[in-house]
């Protein structure tokens, strides 16, 4: 999805030219964008037996709809559960749990 938004709209070698190295196999590629556009989050244009693919989802509703699909299966849907995990995997520093503190104090 990366790939697709900064690109806007890339043919299948395209998205993989824009792939670091190790680059997969084109075949894995055109899966996965195939498996993106099932889902609802890209479409194509097409040019012959040739598609053009781009993303019809944003970033931030992307994100959203990854973020409570880790929710739902790894923390029973509990945002608590979530980064209570992170603090103590020592992946989330005390300056950020603060952060967040002041972001929920400020929505009370």
């Amino acid at each position: 999805m990366q790939v697709l938004w900064d690109l806007e709209k890339a043919f299948v070698k395209e998205i993989v030219a824009a792939l670091p190295d190790p680059k997969p196999h084109q075949n894995s590629v055109a899966t996965m964008v195939r498996i993106l556009q099932d889902k609802g989050f890209v479409s194509h244009t097409a040019f012959g037996r040739t598609h053009q693919f781009y993303p019809i989802i944003t970033r931030e509703a992307y994100q959203e709809t990854a973020v409570e699909d880790v929710l739902g299966k790894y923390f029973d849907s509990s945002y608590s559960k979530m980064v209570t995990y992170f603090a103590e995997k020592e992946n989330i520093s005390k300056g950020e749990l603060e952060d967040i503190l002041k972001l929920i104090k400020g929505k009370e």
